[in-house]
């Protein structure tokens, strides 16, 4: 296998687009590559941004081809919107994942959402609230902020940035350490563009106008990129996500919402469902105003979504089993 193998090179999926991996190469050498049939038919498969990958590349084809995946580290995952039982990979082999939020915008569940699979990956998180600068004064952006550290916990760095006067850029550029790579995430409109911008220094990502009639952002990046920062580290700038369904994703609920499941730990029953079982620690705290019910609310809700995808992947895999037996 190891001769087999012998002619093959390694490289990193550096961009995607019109479903033609644009892979690098240790020399710095950038090729178009096609995935192998076999690779496709058999592994249901496709290399995404930041994979590590092995190419054959002939003289008398055009492009390489991406014959295997190399292991992954981690990966940003989701379910497949247009799938009832699919996973969708997004992003993989990365070290940090910066979630941004619109400062005058903040979308606390959708926020919870992001956090959930943002931690199931294991990699760090950072949040940051973009248009610092719409904030009409101090005390309103310090606010945000304490709103959005009161629901992340003690271990995610939470930054205002600012892009007309550069708040907080510096900080944010500091956490991607050289030869790390970050992802970077959040809904079309909030400022992803102009944030990677201004960790390069140039003009490196198209911006957009926000459109006059619903205030929201126009979708301009269609495009995966890894791109190289002045530090030595790298970011990718991902499309708006607007679906970001479960998959798989309790430890990354645990993660997010730490308070609720630390309080789990102390309730009478360990399979507690916090909703009207008797000494309850979950709904004592809930009582006593320690939490919020819109979070918990949230938390029960993410729990039952990804139960429901666990209960609906176990269906579609026995419905599988029966048609090959038939």
């Amino acid at each position: 296998m190891a001769e087999d193998n012998a002619h093959l090179v390694r490289g990193r999926v550096v961009k995607l687009d019109r479903g033609f991996p644009l892979v690098e190469l240790a020399n710095g050498e950038l090729c178009r590559c096609k995935h192998a049939t076999d690779l496709v038919k058999n592994e249901h498969q496709r290399a995404v941004i930041g994979d590590y990958v092995m190419l054959d590349i002939p003289n008398s084809h055009d492009k390489a081809i991406l014959v295997s995946i190399c292991e992954r580290e981690n990966a940003f995952i989701r379910k497949d919107p247009a799938e009832r039982t699919v996973a969708q990979t997004l992003a993989a082999n990365f070290q940090l994942i910066i979630v941004a939020q619109p400062m005058k915008e903040l979308n606390i569940r959708r926020l919870e959402r992001e956090l959930v699979l943002a931690h199931e990956t294991g990699a760090r998180v950072v949040v940051v609230l973009t248009k610092a600068d719409a904030a009409t004064s101090d005390a309103e952006l310090q606010a945000q902020c304490n709103l959005v550290r009161e629901r992340v916990g003690e271990d995610v760095l939470v930054l205002a940035l600012s892009s007309i006067d550069g708040r907080g850029v510096s900080e944010l550029a500091s956490c991607i350490a050289p030869g790390e790579t970050a992802v970077l995430i959040g809904r079309s409109g909030v400022g992803k563009s102009s944030l990677v911008n201004l960790l390069c220094g140039a003009h490196r990502q198209e911006t957009g106008s926000v459109r006059e009639g619903d205030g929201k952002g126009r979708h301009t990046t269609v495009s995966r990129e890894i791109i190289a920062l002045p530090n030595g580290g790298y970011i990718v700038d991902m499309p708006g996500v607007r679906g970001l369904g479960m998959w798989e994703a309790e430890d990354g609920i645990g993660a997010a919402f730490s308070d609720i499941e630390e309080l789990a730990e102390q309730c009478k029953f360990s399979d507690c469902k916090h909703i009207n079982e008797p000494d309850c620690a979950v709904l004592a705290a809930l009582a006593a105003g320690s939490i919020k019910q819109a979070r918990l609310d949230s938390y029960r809700s993410l729990m039952q979504e990804t139960k429901t995808m666990r209960e609906r992947k176990e269906h579609a895999r026995w419905a599988a089993k029966a048609k090959r037996r038939h």
